[in-house]
């Protein structure tokens, strides 16, 4: 069997319903929609959860939860991943995001203190835990929040 003799199973494709092109097609004149009403007419029918009136379900089911409109997410790297900068090195937001540790910054980056870090590094960061600037400052580097 060769690429171009590949064909599809016995039943495995439909061909498309041709709507409006005559009535020997068996979908001519009103195209399968009937006559008259609501689902006939052009942009006709219900919207989506609409329920003939009756109140729909997602108006009926208790509300739960809240959401902070405020509330701030950062971009996590741990103490650990910084290894991968050679030492005395600066790790800057860039830095980060040069070496793929951040892909997306949202309101900043935050070094959290999962594992340890070898390495003596001056990590400029929007935020850091206190496990994290504790394992920094024991292997000899330092933290400065920007």
């Amino acid at each position: 069997m060769k690429l171009h003799e590949l064909q599809y199973n016995e039943g495995a494709r439909r061909e498309r319903k041709r709507l409006g092109r005559g009535q020997g097609s068996g979908t001519g004149k009103t195209a399968g929609k009937g006559h008259k009403g609501q689902n006939a007419r052009s942009g006709g029918g219900v919207a989506i959860g609409f329920e003939g009136g009756q109140t729909p379900i997602f108006k009926r089911i208790p509300k739960r939860g809240f959401t902070n409109f405020t509330r701030k997410e950062y971009a996590i790297v741990n103490v650990e991943s910084l290894n991968k900068f050679e030492d005395g090195a600066v790790v800057t937001v860039e830095a980060l995001m040069n070496a793929g540790l951040v892909k997306k910054l949202l309101n900043g980056v935050k070094v959290l203190g999962n594992g340890v870090v070898e390495k003596k590094l001056t990590v400029k960061v929007h935020k850091c835990s206190k496990t994290a600037q504790e394992s920094i400052e024991k292997a000899g580097g330092n933290v400065e929040v920007i």
